[in-house]
């Protein structure tokens, strides 16, 4: 029984050790993340190519850790705060582009919607300060 326990607690230690590296990574300086379209207020027909922009930092796939890097995410209608010590969601309102990608096909139910990019690490934690562009709302009609 002993040894389950060290087991157990060895496990949970080691796994602690791999969080703790990707929380809190410092960003760039002057770091600006930005979207290129669409443009804050926009009134967009059926789905849209959504592209995205980085100043000052590096666009890097998830998991390669290189200095002064990091990938996008995209945050559709969500109001939650973000916690630099959990790494952001992935769900059908929070949109990795692990791969990179700086730009995507998105479509969205009719209506107004709210995006917001979000810069992740390696491990898909957000820099701490967060580096997150506006807020901005569009309409699909």
């Amino acid at each position: 029984m002993r040894i389950i326990r060290l087991a157990m607690l060895s496990a949970a230690l080691t796994l602690l050790s791999f969080a703790a590296q990707g929380q809190g990574k410092v960003p760039g300086n002057d770091v600006l993340l930005y979207f290129v379209y669409p443009a804050k207020g926009a009134v967009i027909k059926g789905a849209f190519w959504a592209r995205f922009g980085l100043r000052n930092m590096n666009i890097t796939h998830a998991g390669d850790d290189y200095p002064n890097s990091g990938h996008h995410h995209l945050l559709i209608d969500d109001n939650e705060p973000l916690n630099p010590r959990l790494p952001i969601l992935s769900d059908k309102t929070h949109i990795h582009f692990a791969s990179g990608q700086t730009e995507a096909l998105i479509d969205l139910p009719l209506g107004k919607h709210t995006l917001q990019l979000v810069l992740g690490d390696h491990n898909h934690f957000p820099f701490n300060p967060p580096v997150v562009s506006e807020k901005i709302s569009i309409t699909v009609k």
